[in-house]
């Protein structure tokens, strides 16, 4: 089956622009499956009306980023804002496939009309994102969102893609991360804007909270706030969402640096090579087909 070209594409961006929630859906798809210079046939996607506001949901895995994330798309809703949500789930090294268990998580918004959430895998991404995850953000902010939460997969310090594709990040801990905060400074610790102690509710919620203040006070520039949730049970969501909505009013988004404009050029272009060398390797059946590509 052939693939919708690029005014097939424009065509199903305007349906999604005008409420439309099976076409933003077939629209992401589309933008993970064409070709880039298709993609770029869109001056919409790249000048859009609004930028929603990306808040980066990250940590180490177990932390309860999923759980925190269906409290923040709840407290959003009710104010009627639209939000829109990119959950990233680790592919199999094998199908390239994955789990998508954020379509169980959140099945409670999957109704609200003011919510859409978008699953995604990580396509064996080292950074936590596939290239797919920048061209779904700029869909969002095309299609009129207010806000964008975008989970990520939770592989730890290397997991930084997220900081070149959101305007804020969040970086969600528990009491028993507190003896690997040492080793995570280097990377995950650093590009937070605010951290969230979930399952404060656990011996040593307190104390890591400490921790991190005291870290934070050691390395000048920016400071990041602290807070302590129970996500499970909505304790501490609120003071959470009110800091978010006020950053998100405070922030002037710049998302066309050149820093942030290498980064997202990078993913594509190794997201490109990447599909490439697939239709390459895939014409390797025996030694000849095999030796045939070094000719």
């Amino acid at each position: 089956m052939s693939r919708p070209s690029a005014e097939e594409g424009s065509k199903i961006l305007q349906a999604a622009r005008a409420g439309d929630r099976r076409a933003l859906a077939k629209f992401l798809s589309w933008l993970e499956q064409s070709p880039l210079n298709q993609v770029f046939a869109l001056a919409e996607l790249y000048q859009p009306p609004q930028l929603a506001f990306r808040l980066g949901i990250t940590g180490p895995p177990g932390a309860g980023k999923s759980t925190l994330v269906g409290r923040l798309i709840e407290r959003f809703s009710q104010q009627s804002l639209k939000v829109g949500v990119i959950a990233v789930d680790p592919s199999s090294p094998f199908s390239q496939g994955a789990i998508l268990g954020d379509r169980i998580r959140y099945s409670e918004h999957s109704l609200d009309p003011n919510v859409f959430i978008r699953s995604l895998g990580s396509r064996g991404s080292l950074g936590g994102l596939s290239h797919s995850a920048y061209l779904m953000a700029r869909a969002f902010d095309a299609c009129g969102f207010d806000l964008l939460l975008i989970e990520t997969v939770g592989v730890g310090q290397t997991e930084l893609d997220i900081l070149h594709v959101a305007d804020q990040v969040c970086v969600v801990l528990v009491p028993e991360s507190g003896d690997s905060i040492q080793a995570m400074k280097a990377g995950l610790m650093e590009i937070a804007d605010i951290f969230v102690v979930n399952k404060a509710d656990r011996p040593g919620a307190d104390g890591l909270a400490r921790e991190i203040e005291a870290s934070l006070q050691d390395g000048g520039g920016k400071k990041p706030k602290v807070f302590k949730c129970i996500a499970n049970q909505g304790q501490g969501v609120d003071e959470l969402a009110r800091h978010i909505l006020e950053l998100r009013d405070q922030i002037r988004i710049q998302r066309e640096t050149p820093v942030r404009l290498r980064h997202e050029a990078k993913a594509l272009l190794r997201g490109e090579w990447e599909r490439d060398l697939d239709s390459k390797l895939n014409v390797v059946v025996d030694i000849n087909s095999f030796k045939a590509l070094f000719s």
